[in-house]
């Protein structure tokens, strides 16, 4: 039996990890630990870089979110940090509740953000590759 510490959204969790044999399954019992685990230590700063280095690794293009949202238009935001690895719909697209707008990938996983209500959309602030953090305004309805 191996014993883990966890924080999932500033919980922590005690988990239990049981080795079953040749099958490769496992058996988890969590349980809620009532003290906070330490911080992590912080990470040294990068080393750094010449500017031609620096240019040739360009991060993904980020969603700027300039763009303001029109009045009375609702905001469809950003659920988790990501990459857009897909815009399925274009400014002036009437849409159905529960169709699939945009993908965007978090934590390997890849995301379908799908429209709260039917209705029109007003503007589109993503493009396919660009990377989002929570809150980001992606695209506009009304």
């Amino acid at each position: 039996m191996r014993k883990f510490i966890i924080t999932v959204n500033g919980k922590t969790y005690e988990v239990e990890v049981e080795e079953l044999g040749q099958t490769g399954g496992v058996v988890s019992t969590p349980s809620v630990q009532a003290a906070p685990a330490a911080p992590a230590a912080p990470t040294p700063p990068p080393a750094p870089q010449s500017a031609a280095t620096s240019e040739a690794a360009k991060a993904p293009e980020q969603a700027t979110g300039s763009q303001p949202v029109p009045s009375g238009a609702e905001a469809i935001k950003a659920p988790m940090p990501g990459t857009i690895l897909d815009v399925r719909v274009n400014v002036g697209d009437e849409i159905k509740k529960g169709q699939v707008l945009l993908i965007l990938e978090a934590m390997k996983m890849e995301n379908e953000i799908m429209a709260p209500r039917d209705g029109k959309v007003v503007s589109v602030q993503v493009t396919k590759g660009s990377s989002v953090n929570v809150d980001d305004v992606m695209l506009a309805i009304q």
